[in-house]
């Protein structure tokens, strides 16, 4: 299963929708996975003209984020995997400093996977996160974690940005960072 990665949409301040790069680079996604900070319900059903949304609330939910769409801390099961779905990661030892290279301080003694259940409620070998704005494609201790940056939204300018993807098979999880200014406008 192919599923696109998306957070930090910041709708309307970063724009009235997401970035049009978005479409192409989500061609052939059968599942899109926001990480939060959408603000407005629209976000969502622009982005359902691509595939079916299933989405995180951010840290400064609003009531618009707060739909019923859009969820706490969420784990799915796709593909046989499960996947926590969350804006801002926090993490005990780390704190909310979860930054690209930040979990290699991650202490070999301590377990991620409790960690995580602490967040979650269960077990997941999957985390999809936003809030950094950074992407991100790291494993430690067995877990993939996934922050696809934002579209439009860049070392906090109004600059595009990057989605991700996803792919899921019986035997694989592989995700990738795609930038935006590899696509089409329209």
């Amino acid at each position: 299963m192919k599923i696109g990665l998306i957070s930090d949409t910041h709708v309307p301040s970063m724009g009235k929708e997401p970035p049009h790069q978005v479409i192409p680079a989500f061609e052939g996604v059968e599942l899109i996975l926001h990480a939060g900070d959408i603000y407005t319900q629209d976000c969502i059903e622009w982005l359902e003209r691509i595939a079916p949304v299933k989405s995180a609330t951010s840290f400064f939910a609003t009531a618009v984020e707060a739909g019923p769409r859009v969820s706490p801390p969420a784990v799915y099961e796709i593909e046989g995997r499960k996947i926590g779905l969350v804006h801002k990661l926090e993490l005990q030892v780390l704190g909310d400093d979860v930054w690209p290279g930040a979990l290699d301080r991650y202490p070999a003694s301590k377990s991620i996977a409790d960690d995580l259940r602490g967040s979650f409620g269960e077990n997941v070998e999957i985390v999809v996160c936003g809030y950094t704005h950074e992407p991100m494609v790291e494993t430690h201790q067995g877990i993939l974690f996934i922050n696809p940056g934002s579209p439009n939204m860049v070392k906090q300018s109004m600059k595009l940005g990057h989605v991700g993807i996803l792919e899921l098979t019986a035997t694989s999880a592989e995700a990738r960072i795609l930038d935006l200014a590899d696509y089409p406008a329209e």
